[in-house]
């Protein structure tokens, strides 16, 4: 599925993800599905609690005992492919990197988005932290139903359609 439609499968979405239990407190979520020689997320991480090893091209593992959900890797990450999740009171809380223009606004309802760029539900922006040093990429905090954990990936404006 992700060779034809670079869209992957459930199977796949839910490997990356810890046990629930483990998202009580934020964790990241790296969505890398093939080995590319990328290493930022490992060398940006001050908790070392993101492994490549010694080939460049393996795919990132996150131990998440020592992931304390800080969201450096999501700003590190060239290809937008990390994300933090938690769950909080019946929701689920994620940063997410957000290159776009105009930024969402602090508690804006924005549409959530899945992986194939349908919008699935309504996504409450939380914090909106934005920093010269992070070069125009704002790190969202937003929250959406918990239903949508396994498929909410972003947010899109909802005067954008």
């Amino acid at each position: 599925m992700l060779n034809k439609t670079g869209v992957p499968t459930k199977e796949q979405i839910l490997s990356r993800f810890p046990e629930r239990a483990v998202l009580k407190k934020p964790k990241a979520i790296i969505e890398c599905y093939e080995e590319i020689p990328c290493n930022p997320c490992s060398t940006s991480c001050p908790f070392d609690a993101i492994h490549i090893g010694e080939d460049i091209n393996t795919k990132p593992v996150v131990n998440f005992d020592k992931c304390t959900g800080c969201g450096i890797c999501v700003f590190n990450c060239p290809g937008l492919a990390i994300v933090v999740a938690s769950d909080v009171k019946e929701r689920t809380q994620f940063k997410i990197a957000y290159e776009f223009n105009p930024k969402p606004k602090v508690n804006e309802v924005w549409h959530g988005v899945n992986r194939d760029g349908e919008i699935i539900c309504d996504a409450l922006i939380e914090k909106v932290m934005l920093t010269d040093k992070n070069d125009k990429t704002a790190l969202i905090t937003v929250s959406v139903e918990q239903q949508y954990m396994y498929d909410f990936v972003t947010i899109r404006g909802k005067s954008n359609g």
